[in-house]
């Protein structure tokens, strides 16, 4: 962490000073640039996300605007191993309104706050806007070597939220509504469109948020093994969903030790499942040693942390993700 640390801090300087070149300065007769929060100076209001679902719900709020809304981290890329570029950090320093996470993934976007002016930005850190909980090693998971010495530090430090906040559709209603705000505040004028887009897409929100409420209520069973990282803490307790999995939501592991590939076998068997589940964006490596060893299916559930690139161009939204999710849920609970 330490190294990763140093290795941003260098980063952000590069990017500052790339600021401060003469590409990055105002075009040729305009005065001096325009600070924070002034769409730019372009009359634009410059709207940049780290994640998708962010991104998807600004997309939202944005629509039928001239709002420009960024996503830094690209499709298909791994958002616990981004480091941001000189460029990524320019980017941030432009924007109007920043929304990001927040927590022990995102202490890189932190970093880049802390080094710049932001004055006039509207800043959305997500964990801050909805209850969240701790960060949970549950048994039967496998445990990181630097998470094990963290542990014997938590009852000093406190234990870490997860950050996964976004999980949950309840959840994605109050965060859209806070970007809606956000974006409303940087940019006035266009403030009651964002309403009004932010309150069609809500209605999309809830009607998924009903249909996954649906396939539970009616299930046969309310226990799921994701053979995987997972990311879905929030999901599966507003869903009243029980779990077993192979490592914590923000683990980059593929390949389980014999203690938790037994305990995962050992749990398929006890709860006589025909389906597991692994996440996006991973090899599945693990869920199909679970598969082969109890004859059970693999399905996928979706965090929405991040998509494919086919997915993102072809312009699918977190909902369509949750709806996969919804179906999977009603083929794996019964």
């Amino acid at each position: 962490m330490k190294e990763r640390k140093y290795i941003i801090a260098i980063i952000l300087l590069a990017g500052l000073l790339l600021a401060s070149c003469g590409g990055a300065g105002p075009a040729d007769g305009a005065s001096d640039a325009e600070p924070p929060g002034s769409a730019g100076g372009s009359g634009r209001l410059n709207v940049v996300t780290t994640i998708f679902p962010e991104y998807d719900f600004a997309r939202a709020v944005a629509a039928g605007t001239d709002a420009e809304v960024t996503l830094l981290i690209p499709p298909g890329t791994s958002v616990h191993s981004f480091d941001p570029s000189p460029q990524d950090v320019k980017t941030v320093q432009d924007a109007d309104v920043f929304v990001y996470v927040g927590g022990e993934s995102d202490v890189w976007a932190d970093q880049i706050l802390a080094g710049i002016d932001t004055g006039g930005m509207q800043i959305v850190r997500l964990i801050d806007h909805v209850q969240t909980y701790e960060e949970e090693l549950k048994e039967g998971m496998q445990e990181e070597e630097e998470e094990a010495d963290a542990d014997a530090n938590a009852a000093e430090e406190g234990a870490e939220a997860d950050e996964h906040v976004w999980t949950s559709p309840k959840n994605a209603l109050v965060l859209l509504g806070v970007i809606a705000d956000a974006m409303g505040a940087a940019d006035p004028g266009n403030a009651d469109a964002y309403g009004e887009n932010a309150a069609a897409y809500a209605q999309e929100l809830e009607a998924v948020d009903a249909e996954i409420e649906g396939v539970v209520a009616s299930a046969g069973r309310k226990m799921i093994v994701v053979a995987d990282k997972f990311p879905l803490r929030y999901f599966t307790e507003d869903y009243g969903l029980d779990y077993a999995a192979a490592f914590p939501g923000c683990s980059d592991q593929s390949d389980a030790g014999a203690r938790t590939i037994a305990y995962l076998i050992e749990a398929v068997g006890r709860e006589g499942l025909p389906y597991i589940y692994k996440v996006e964006l991973t090899n599945g490596n693990v869920a199909e040693a679970i598969a082969e060893e109890t004859g059970a299916e693999v399905l996928e559930l979706n965090s929405c942390e991040n998509l494919t690139k086919d997915d993102f161009d072809s312009g699918v939204t977190y909902v369509d993700l949750m709806r996969r999710n919804a179906a999977a849920l009603e083929k794996g609970l019964n």
